[in-house]
C-alpha cells in the first residue's frame, strides 16, 4: 500500500508549481500587455489626433487625449473642415520628433489604442501639443471623464481660439 502524502510534504511541491504559473503568467501578461511608453519617437501620423509613437523597439497606437480633430481618414465618414490643415500641422510639427506621453485614468480606448497627452521634446523645454492644436484652432475639446486632468486648460484655450476666429473657427459654419 502506497504512503500517504502528509499535508507538509505536498506543500513544498504546491509552493513550486505556483510559483512557476504565477511568474510564467505574468511574464506572458506583459509580453501579450507591455508597460506603455512613457518616450518615443513620432513615427507616423495618422491624422490630427493619432499618432504612432516608436520607442524600446516597438511602436504603439496613441489618440491624443483631450482633443478632437476633423476626420480625414475614416471611409465611413466624410472628411471634416479643416481635417487636412488639423492632419497636416500635426505630421509637420510631430512626424520624426521625440515626444513624452503623459497618461490619465484609463490607459486605453476601445479600439485598443493608448490614449496620452503628448509633450513635445524642444531644446527650450516641452510643448504640450494638445493645447497647442486647439489654440491655433486645428482642434476641438473632447473631455470623456475619467480622462480630465487637463479639461479645464483646454477649455480655455478653445474659448479664446474660437473669439478671435482661429484655423477651424472662421473656417468652418
Amino acid at each position: 500500500m502506497p504512503k500517504r502524502l502528509t499535508f507538509r510534504a505536498m506543500l513544498v511541491p504546491m509552493i513550486t508549481v505556483w510559483t512557476a504559473v504565477f511568474y510564467g503568467g505574468a511574464n506572458i501578461w506583459h509580453q501579450l500587455h507591455p508597460s506603455p511608453l512613457t518616450y518615443g519617437t513620432v513615427s507616423r501620423v495618422i491624422d490630427g489626433d493619432t499618432v504612432i509613437v516608436s520607442g524600446d523597439g516597438r511602436s504603439q497606437d496613441v489618440r491624443v487625449l483631450g482633443i478632437d480633430t476633423p476626420e480625414t481618414v475614416d471611409p465611413r465618414k466624410p472628411v471634416g473642415c479643416y481635417g487636412p490643415q488639423a492632419s497636416a500641422f500635426t505630421k509637420h510639427l510631430l512626424t520624426g520628433r521625440r515626444v513624452r506621453l503623459e497618461y490619465d485614468r484609463q490607459l486605453h480606448d476601445r479600439y485598443g489604442r493608448f490614449l496620452a497627452y503628448v509633450y513635445l521634446e524642444e531644446p527650450r523645454g516641452e510643448m504640450f501639443v494638445d493645447a497647442r492644436l486647439v489654440q491655433l484652432g486645428y482642434a476641438r475639446i473632447l473631455s470623456i471623464p475619467p480622462n480630465t486632468r487637463h479639461a479645464a486648460l483646454l477649455a480655455q484655450l478653445q474659448q479664446q481660439a474660437a473669439l478671435a476666429g482661429r484655423g477651424l473657427w472662421s473656417a468652418c459654419p
